[in-house]
């Protein structure tokens, strides 16, 4: 204890140094020091605001009710008095201050219960944001009018309240989940000028966002998370009530439904309140009783076992084995189930549903309240935890300090006794979950008549003798005794502990059992050998390979077939918990839905915590290669798709990083002048190579030019104003640093950008007018070779239609057919004299005559040297096989020349992927695809000549 008195001690002296402390009587003073000790959080708002002690000291004897009505009241005067944004953010957050120190001040001294606790906390949210929103949405309309709908009734802003928040019962430091919407579409009046209603809802849901959100000297109210809204990120911040409703009704997922069943209106009393309120009952609540509720549940909790594993979490009392989450999915699945057919489920708190659900007789009384009393003691450790510091954890302390913070308010007398408590409160918790939600049982057990291997202390011969005993025979017994001694000898190096030890011991004879039924087993073995010494240390992924049978079996599966795909799952063992699911691990993401998949992924990441969002990008691409590399495995997508595949999921990060960039850039220093409206940027990504041409492989760099409007001239609106050249180039760089930034999981992608006007020498970002101007008079051929391979990855509307006209008219210039031959012939002779490492009898699948360049320097030959006058046919594409087509039917190619040239690219690229899943070299010996390179080397001499 006495860390907490030595820490008080050091609060008290601060604090007696900003204000004279001695009004306080001994029972005061006691008092003070006990909380001080307590909280870092009081302590230093104390410090910042010592007016605040009085206060505390003398307002004790109010009840809760007496609370919130002088909360609603103080905070209306204040707002009276508030004159502008600046201001206003300074009001709310010291507002918000007072009332988090109330709130701990008396939680932390047993003053008040976990109830009090919650709809304090939960009363001041609302507040804070329906009177701040009030405030803006009053000075926006002095400023632009009112807005009103098309039949004269006066619109205003409605917020769903989500999670927590929207169920009243959100903990001490907490981000808050919202989601605007307003009535009907119209237009303001009254005001100078006329908006759209969605214009002017949008600015207010934008100046709330900031208001709250934005962090100042004073900190932040609460972190503003809206990416829970229709479409994500990536839809509009406001919709109406029309559009809410035609989402839900169109777009709906599973999870949507179940973020909705705590979804709370906050917003003016009245005809569209109600409306709103009942708008998406139907789509939350089924007229039948939903049992796919439960699987939807369960798939969900085994994301979230998974997020646990990807992060290590250990001891998180919300997201672990027998969590606030899981008791939270108990009550939303009874909600979902029976929601419908008994409105009374129907509500937002959890307490409240678990009252519901006893009385309804659908849970046993003593089942519900065993999971209330978990709630309550989880809840009230939570808030401990986040009351220490204002910080928003779930995870038990590991410094002494605040381990003695935590057992003096749960009144336990040491660490191990609450500890105990806590396991076997999440151990119930969990036995309720599954008694509820239930897991996919499987046969666990397995033939352990190889246990031995790992049990025993084995020589050589004695490992040859068991495994011949068991059926494998000579000299594949040999081979995998020397690679199973090795790995037991690098593992007694590298301590795993007794969970690793037993898991192990269970695990190795089943691996052993079954890679006997692979072709070359000893190899396969050697490979799930160097996988297991890279993620032996994390224990959970080595219990997951043990206890699901299938996943076991398509690690074995995708190991034996791919050496790319081994190492990438040992570098990256997140990767190991979509084995689990072989439907799904087979079938990659529709092209059309990686950006949708991508920003669903992207929630569960804190916005301003760049360090993880940078690292969940990277996940999400390691788990997308996984599910395609899978599916080309298995041979359940061909070879073009492979690509479209892998260039999509690319499209779909350049776009978040984009995004992500871009909000970077303009919190920072504001948004450039040459901007105007929400849905421009100013700025273009134009792919090159493989992702211009849809032909991304496994190990593929991404080749791009950043482009920015070409009449920049200007300062940024923000605060730190800067120019709008400068601004553009700091956000390509940007870009790239968050693609190549190395974290846990690497590098997103190789950027490489010597495809831009002049090069390494050349502006990070050019202007499009620039960009015209150097690929018209300064270009080498080469370039307008490039050029073909080209296409828009980011941009907006006006963007993307300037440079498809400066593409084609490029393209299309007149050009001496002899001279491009003779320059296209030269470029190619430089490659290969700096590129081709080959000895006699060999042929390299990308440089030799014949190979993948050579077919894709007839594809942009064709195109130059034709393109001027056919060019709204010939220059639609930028990928080779397109392109071979389209020239078969402007009877540029002959049929079969087109066929020879589509084969032989199809075959050589085929052949690249399955050597690069293998880890192979792309050098082959010179008789393979002999009849294929031959005519290609034909055709090159027909159009381009020797």
């Amino acid at each position: 204890m006495s860390l907490l008195t030595d820490c008080a001690a050091h609060h008290l002296q601060a604090l007696s140094e900003r204000v004279d402390l001695s009004f306080c009587n001994e029972a005061q003073l006691s008092e003070l020091k006990q909380v001080l000790g307590l909280s870092d959080f009081i302590a230093e708002s104390l410090i910042k605001q010592p007016e605040l002690l009085s206060e505390l000291l003398s307002g004790g004897l109010l009840t809760l009710p007496e609370r919130t009505q002088l909360l609603q009241e103080e905070l209306r005067a204040c707002l009276a008095v508030t004159a502008d944004e600046i201001q206003l953010q300074k009001v709310l957050r010291l507002f918000r201050r007072k009332h988090m120190v109330i709130i701990a001040w008396r939680e932390l001294l047993l003053k008040a219960d976990l109830s009090e606790s919650f709809k304090h906390i939960s009363f001041l949210a609302d507040e804070l944001i329906s009177q701040a929103m009030n405030w803006l949405y009053e000075k926006q309309c002095t400023e632009q009018g009112t807005p009103y709908s098309k039949e004269g009734v006066q619109q205003s802003l409605y917020i769903f309240a989500m999670g927590k928040l929207g169920g009243r019962e959100l903990n001490f430091s907490s981000d808050i989940d919202l989601i605007f919407t307003y009535p009907e579409h119209g237009e303001t009046r009254g005001g100078r000028r006329v908006f759209d209603n969605q214009p002017f809802f949008t600015k207010l849901g934008q100046r709330l966002i900031a208001a709250l959100h934005q962090i100042t000297e004073d900190g932040f109210v609460y972190r503003v998370d809206m990416r829970l809204r229709p479409f994500g990120d990536s839809g509009p911040l406001v919709t109406s009530f029309a559009s809410i409703e035609d989402y839900y009704q169109t777009h709906g997922r599973e999870w949507e439904r179940y973020a909705m069943v705590k979804a709370r209106v906050i917003g003016a009393e009245g005809d569209y309140k109600k409306e709103l309120e009942a708008m998406l009952r139907p789509f939350v609540y089924r007229r039948y009783i939903d049992f796919s509720a439960i699987d939807s549940l369960r798939k969900m909790k085994a994301m979230i076992s998974a997020e646990v594993r990807r992060k290590g979490l250990k001891d998180n009392i919300k997201l672990g084995t027998g969590g606030i989450r899981e008791i939270e999915f108990v009550a939303q699945a009874f909600q979902l189930i029976h929601g419908g057919r008994a409105p009374t489920l129907q509500c937002k708190g959890l307490q409240q549903t678990f009252k519901v659900i006893a009385e309804l007789d659908v849970l046993p009384a003593e089942r519900v309240q065993c999971l209330l009393n978990s709630y309550h003691f989880l809840r009230r450790v939570e808030n401990i935890l986040q009351q220490i510091g204002d910080q928003q954890t779930q995870t038990l302390p590991s410094n002494e300090l605040d381990k003695y913070r935590l057992l003096t308010v749960m009144q336990f007398s040491d660490w191990d006794s609450f500890y105990q408590a806590l396991n076997e409160v999440m151990k119930n918790v969990h036995d309720e979950f599954n008694w509820v939600i239930g897991e996919d049982e499987t046969d666990k057990q397995s033939d352990q008549a190889l246990s031995e291997l790992w049990a025993l202390e084995l020589t050589a011969q004695e490992t040859i003798e068991l495994l011949m005993e068991k059926g494998v025979v000579e000299p594949l017994a040999s081979e995998l005794t020397i690679i199973l001694l090795n790995l037991k000898d690098d593992m007694s190096k590298r301590p795993i502990g007794p969970r690793g030890q037993e898991t192990m011991a269970k695990l190795l004879p089943k691996i052993v059992e079954k890679i006997s039924a692979y072709k070359n087993p000893a190899a396969l073995m050697k490979r799930i050998a160097e996988l297991l010494l890279q993620i032996m240390r994390r224990t959970a992924y080595l219990e997951l390979l043990n206890e699901n049978d299938g996943a076991l079996n398509q690690l074995l599966k995708l190991c034996h077939a791919s050496q790319r795909v081994s190492s990438q799952l040992g570098r990256h063992p997140i990767l190991l918990d979509e084995l689990l699911d072989p439907q799904h691990l087979y079938h990659p993401t529709e092209l059309g839905n990686y950006k949708r998949d991508l920003r669903q992924f992207m929630l569960r990441v804190p916005e301003e915590d760049m360090e993880q969002q940078m690292e969940a990008l990277r996940q999400f691409k390691q788990m997308q290669f996984l599910h395609v590399a899978a599916a080309d495995i298995v041979g359940a997508i061909e070879l073009p798709k492979v690509s479209d595949h892998l260039t999509y999921l690319s499209e779909a990060l350049m776009d978040f990083v984009v995004h992500i960039a871009w909000t970077q850039m303009v919190e920072k220093f504001g948004t450039p002048s040459n901007v105007v409206g929400t849905d421009r940027k100013g700025f273009a990504v134009i792919g090159y190579g493989k992702m211009g041409g849809f032909e991304l492989g496994y190990g593929s760099d991404l080749d791009v030019v950043f482009l920015h409007d070409s009449d920049i001239s200007g300062q940024t609106n923000g605060r730190r104003a800067i120019d709008n050249q400068l601004f553009y180039f700091r956000l390509g760089q940007r870009i790239i640093h968050l693609f190549s930034a190395r974290t846990n999981s690497g590098i997103l992608y190789e950027i490489d950008m010597r495809l831009r006007p002049s090069g390494d020498s050349g502006p990070l970002v050019a202007s499009m007018a620039g960009y015209e101007k150097y690929l018209r008079n300064d270009a080498w051929t080469w370039e307008h070779q490039a050029l073909v391979r080209s296409r828009v990855v980011f941009s907006d509307e006006i963007m993307l239609s300037q440079f498809n006209q400066i593409r084609v008219a490029l393209l299309s210039l007149p050009r001496d057919v002899s001279s491009l031959a003779k320059d296209v012939r030269d470029m190619r002779k430089k490659m290969r004299d700096h590129l081709l490492h080959t000895q006699e009898g060999q042929f390299d699948l990308k440089q030799s005559e014949g190979g993948m360049v050579d077919i894709e320097f007839i594809a942009q030959f064709l195109v130059l040297a034709n393109a001027a006058k056919v060019e709204q046919s010939l220059c639609k594409w930028s990928d080779n096989l397109r392109i071979f087509e389209t020239c078969k039917d402007l009877q540029l190619l002959t049929d079969k020349q087109a066929v020879a040239l589509t084969e032989a690219y199809c075959a050589i690229r085929d052949m690249g992927h399955r050597l690069t899943l293998n880890k192979e070299t792309r050098i082959l010996d010179e008789t393979d695809f002999e009849q294929a390179r031959h005519a290609v080397i034909e055709i090159w001499q027909q159009f381009l000549g020797k």
